[in-house]
């Protein structure tokens, strides 16, 4: 049986800033674009959450929310800084850690170089070794999964700790909400909803066969963790293939400019997440999903890598007006950008195509 970890930094951008300009302290705060600008949120402080802020959300209807909300510009810099500080400690007691972003990460104890039996203690360790190295809380899930940990770290935030024991796991799953399912997102749970799905338990008396039918083969996935089953190993050198940002829309968006204004907000996501894991790529992807769930996806192919400095939405844009049907109301809008390579890199030739 296998110890696992999940470590979630508290509201980390936002965090870092009010860590470091006092004058942020207790007030509530966003890290993003501002709403002349038609940026998005990409953390929220909790004192902004309290607001009904959250990330990815745009700067405009955040600030409608809370007029006295600060707006903050990203220091990348400094948020990778304290990434790289934060792994440091996760190095001190296993080799086995598979980060998820600058804030967040798995790792497996279950040999550790402490010799310490107890997963717990370990994960009440590193969260002290961040504070005191860091001056930032961070949260801890503890289980025998990685999906199991990933949903204790979410149950006590902030500075949290919470362990699911064996013995627990099914009556802990049994009362979470669909919404609450990583990897269940808006939509999904919307149709698990119609379905009569509402909780884990509703989820556990479906058969794997017929969850396969209603949701592909997602509902592989949703059979086992129903069941708080998950064999995915911790994996140190799992390569990132591609960063990508959507959204989903209720009600539906029915309009072009209401598509290309999302969009907008979709691109804004996806350039900070490409600031942030310092990374460029080759083949830039619009999916589009309808009302009626038919999806469709288009690709365009550079030579020279593209990357945050890259008109990223004038592209996407004239994908958008090109293929999609936007007399159709859509569900949801996703930008993805693949090939990676990291900043820096020279780039490698590839023929440009449009699929």
């Amino acid at each position: 049986m296998r110890k696992i970890l999940h470590v979630d930094m508290d509201a980390f951008y936002a965090s870092v800033e009010q860590r470091d300009f006092p004058q942020y302290r207790g007030k509530p705060l966003v890290v993003g674009g501002r709403p002349e600008q038609r940026g998005a949120v990409a953390a929220a402080s909790y004192e902004a959450r309290q607001y009904g802020i959250h990330s990815a959300m745009p700067a405009r209807l955040a600030q409608q929310r809370c007029p006295d909300l600060i707006f903050a510009r990203p220091r990348f810099d400094v948020y990778k800084a304290v990434s790289r500080q934060i792994r440091d400690i996760f190095a001190r007691y296993t080799d086995l850690v598979e980060p998820l972003s600058l804030d967040e990460a798995y790792l497996d104890v279950t040999v550790n170089a402490l010799g310490e039996p107890s997963a717990l203690a370990i994960a009440r360790r590193i969260k002290a070794d961040i504070f005191a190295t860091t001056r930032l809380t961070a949260s801890a899930g503890v289980s025998i999964n990685k999906f199991l940990a990933k949903m204790a770290s979410g149950q006590n935030k902030p500075d949290g700790l919470t362990l699911i024991l064996p013995e627990q796991a099914a009556a802990f799953i049994a009362a979470l909400p669909i919404e609450k399912f990583h990897g269940i997102g808006q939509v999904t749970a919307r149709k698990m909803h119609a379905l009569g799905i509402a909780t884990g338990a509703d989820l556990r008396q479906w058969a794997e066969p017929d969850l396969v039918q209603r949701f592909g083969k997602a509902g592989r996935f949703y059979y086992r963790v129903a069941r708080g089953e998950d064999d995915r190993q911790v994996n140190p050198n799992r390569v990132r293939k591609s960063i990508g940002a959507e959204r989903s829309f209720a009600p539906d968006l029915t309009t072009i400019a209401a598509m290309t204004d999302a969009l907008a907000r979709i691109v804004n996501e996806l350039v900070a997440r490409l600031q942030e894991q310092r990374r460029r790529g080759h083949t830039l992807t619009l999916k589009v999903k309808y009302a009626n769930y038919r999806q469709i996806t288009r690709s365009r192919t550079f030579v020279a890598a593209i990357g945050p400095e890259s008109p990223l939405l004038p592209w996407a844009q004239e994908m958008l007006i090109t293929h999609c049907d936007y007399r159709q109301p859509v569900r949801l809008l996703g930008l993805t950008l693949s090939n990676l390579e990291p900043v820096g890199d020279p780039a490698y030739v590839q023929l440009s195509l449009e699929v």
